[in-house]
């Protein structure tokens, strides 16, 4: 591939993915994933600012769509359900990209700095969605242990959406992990 070429962002990123799978995270350079996509050094450091952000590439734009369904959702809904407005709406993301995030989070699991990273995007959604919850009045502790509720059934929700055997579309499998926390919190 030339460098004219359109999408060196997203060659970047399938090179990166493509190397770290093969080799390893920790082996590969960023001289070598610019090389897989056709490109230069310096345009993949005009892209990302290091190798670990082409696989978070996404988080700000995930955690914008979560934030701002929740902030959204209809004002007489109660915490949990302006929380189940915002998976809804982050699923979108990934249609369409089940075997890329596979193949990202299989990345992400061998490394320890990456494991790392993926939990500090974690929090920080955590701690945005906690702030929309606020926004509509709901006091603490209830906007923090929402926002960590809703964050624990995203974290589940995709892992059992990206297993080797699931074939139910990401927003099915939310709604049922979701369904699945209310249960377990209703008592009985």
């Amino acid at each position: 591939m030339g460098r004219w070429e359109p999408n060196a962002r997203g060659r970047l990123a399938e090179a990166a993915l493509e190397l770290y799978s093969e080799r390893g995270y920790e082996q590969t350079t960023v001289a070598e994933i610019a090389k897989r996509a056709g490109l230069t050094e310096r345009t993949f450091f005009r892209h990302y600012a290091d190798k670990r952000e082409v696989l978070f590439d996404g988080a700000n734009a995930l955690q914008e769509l979560f934030v701002n369904a929740v902030a959204e959702a209809q004002e007489s809904a109660a915490p949990i359900d302006a929380t189940a407005a915002g998976l809804q709406a982050v699923t979108d993301l990934f249609v369409g990209r089940r075997e890329y995030s596979r193949r990202r989070q299989a990345v992400i699991q061998a490394n320890a700095e990456l494991r790392e990273r993926e939990l500090i995007k974690l929090a920080s959604m955590s701690t945005a969605l906690a702030g929309a919850l606020r926004g509509r009045g709901v006091a603490e502790p209830v906007a923090s242990l929402t926002a960590e509720a809703g964050i624990a059934v995203f974290k589940v929700g995709f892992e059992l959406w990206i297993a080797p055997a699931e074939e139910r579309e990401l927003s099915q499998v939310m709604r049922e992990s979701l369904d699945a926390l209310k249960s377990a919190t209703a008592g009985g």
